[in-house]
């Protein structure tokens, strides 16, 4: 089969304007990037027409190393939709430069269910990444800058927890010194990078719901703390303002098309790992504004990006999906099975049957949020009869609605059964959205709930830093927010090599970040790492410029 490279340079893009006009977005209203991308104004967001919109979420099981194909699904099954008649939209998030050059590759689908153009989504798109990473430096400078001018006063602050970003996996900038060189360089002081995806302005851009939102929250971003313990935020250092001027422009959702013209808007980019796992509010409701059905979807595993999308984005935003799309391949479940990652393309009907253990937990999870699931078998060319057999009577002994997806070679005519049985579901009708825990709740309560109902652990143990933080958050009434964990995507526990269902654990969280801006608190479970490290062999080595064209980005 030809590279997504190949596939996408193939295919006929329609100019920006026309994917509008079919859509029904008004064309005078775009700013083109370019003939075939478009930013649309977050002020034509109808309230009303978003409540009678039919939201779909895409999620999976746990993941192997590249992914079980969220994106392509999503893509696949918004065209399927499509095929079928009805007037369906794709909601996704934006695709990091660190994984593009590191170990997942591209972000923007595969095969025949792609959102076009793919290298420029892929690499610097409208700059909505760059935007928020030269905003959140700009605040470190600013920052900096204020900490250099009050050397000598009593208003240097005690502590700063606001640190740089990079668009880039760079392990080591995790932890660096600056202000090296004396007081003309500035207050020496011990910090570090996040990657952008990591970056609160990245959280605040996609929960934000206009620029006066933006503003407010924007302001309200911890800093640091003064000498008496008091809470130092953008708003005390003066400078929101330059902040939301940075991001007017990236506010606004950036809208493509599928490699079948279906409109699709790409806006926002946080990993589910690190952060929230969503795409913008803003890129939802448009959607949903223009779209009958949106599809769209959160990142990682369900234990992960769905369950971040259910307790923060909709708690927030009052969204609810008529169903969810759990996506598993065979290969993640052989994984989850206890097959050896070298053995995968390998048949192995018992690595199936026991990887069900891991699909079974994430369908009673889902459930448990009042979801209606189906069940989409992302097709690999290695996959057998026997083995995909397995997933498919499985499911029906559980009556749980499942089919094959093979959009990657067919494109929309791939993902008809997938829509057809999702359509189904929402006929049906779905339960009210239960969240996993109350605000009311204590944070202890909260992570408790999560590690016990969510990753089936036995209990959360705060330690070290985390402890010093609960006393902070409790002292500033903050305890109300939801929280977002930072864990391995690769296990429901902290163990990244715990594959399956893993039993008896218990999640110690070393950390806890106050995201005040953002709307909740991250806490950090493991090794998980802020900033990723680049793999022995990165993706950035097969990518090439050949007579003009962009190679390897998949």
């Amino acid at each position: 089969m030809k590279t997504d490279s190949q596939i996408a340079r193939e295919a006929t893009l329609a100019p920006i304007q026309d994917i509008a006009k079919a859509a029904g977005i008004p064309t005078e209203e775009l700013y083109p990037f370019g003939k075939h991308i478009a930013k649309v104004p977050h002020t034509l967001v109808d309230k009303d027409k978003v409540k009678r919109s039919n939201l779909i979420l895409v999620t999976s099981i746990t993941p192997t190393k590249t992914g079980n194909g969220k994106t392509l699904t999503s893509i696949g099954l918004t065209m399927g939709l499509q095929k079928l008649g009805k007037n369906a939209i794709v909601a996704l998030r934006e695709p990091s430069l660190g994984p593009c050059f590191g170990v997942k590759g591209g972000a923007a689908g595969g095969g025949y269910a792609q959102v076009l153009p793919m290298d420029k989504i892929n690499l610097h798109f409208t700059g909505d990444f760059h935007a928020i990473t030269s905003a959140h430096n700009t605040i470190s400078a600013l920052l900096d800058n204020y900490q250099h001018q009050n050397r000598f006063t009593g208003e240097l602050l005690k502590e700063i927890v606001w640190k740089r970003v990079l668009d880039v996996n760079d392990r080591n900038l995790r932890s660096v010194v600056t202000g090296v060189g004396g007081n003309p360089n500035g207050v020496m002081a011990e910090t570090g990078f996040d990657i952008t995806a990591a970056s609160e302005l990245m959280a605040i851009l996609c929960l934000a719901t206009d620029l006066e939102d933006l503003r407010r929250r924007i302001d309200e971003i911890l800093l640091g703390y003064t000498h008496d313990n008091q809470p130092f935020t953008v708003k005390d250092l003066g400078v929101g303002g330059a902040v939301v001027a940075l991001l007017k422009e990236a506010i606004d959702p950036n809208l493509v098309q599928t490699s079948e013209g279906t409109a699709a808007f790409i806006h926002g980019g946080p990993f589910a790992n690190i952060a929230h796992g969503c795409n913008s509010v803003l890129a939802t409701q448009l959607a949903m504004t223009y779209g009958d059905y949106v599809v769209t979807e959160a990142g990682f595993g369900a234990d992960l990006g769905a369950e971040k999308f259910f307790n923060i984005k909709c708690r927030m935003t009052g969204l609810e999906p008529k169903a969810t799309v759990i996506v598993v391949t065979v290969p993640a479940l052989k994984l989850h099975g206890g097959v050896d990652e070298k053995q995968l393309k390998e048949e192995n009907v018992i690595g199936v049957e026991k990887g069900l253990e891991n699909l079974a937990k994430h369908i009673e999870n889902l459930k448990a949020f009042g979801q209606q699931v189906v069940i989409a078998m992302n097709r690999f060319p290695n996959d057998t009869a026997s083995e995909l057999n397995v997933v498919q009577q499985w499911a029906e002994q559980q009556q749980i609605r499942i089919a094959m997806l093979t959009a990657f070679a067919k494109g929309g005519e791939g993902g008809k059964a997938l829509a057809t049985e999702v359509l189904q579901a929402i006929e049906e009708g779905s339960q009210p959205l239960v969240f996993s825990y109350d605000e009311e709740s204590t944070l202890p309560e909260k992570l408790d709930a999560l590690v016990r109902n969510i990753y089936g652990g036995e209990k959360a143990v705060l330690e070290g830093h985390a402890l010093l933080m609960l006393r902070r958050i409790r002292r500033m009434g903050l305890e109300h927010l939801p929280v977002c964990v930072a864990k391995t995507q690769f296990s429901f526990s902290d163990n990244a090599k715990a594959t399956g269902v893993a039993k008896g654990f218990k999640i110690a969280f070393d950390d806890l970040i106050i995201n005040k801006g953002a709307g909740f608190i991250v806490a950090k479970a493991g090794t998980i790492m802020r900033m990723p490290g680049l793999p022995k062999v990165p993706s950035a080595m097969q990518i090439e410029v050949v007579d003009g064209e962009i190679e390897g980005l998949s």
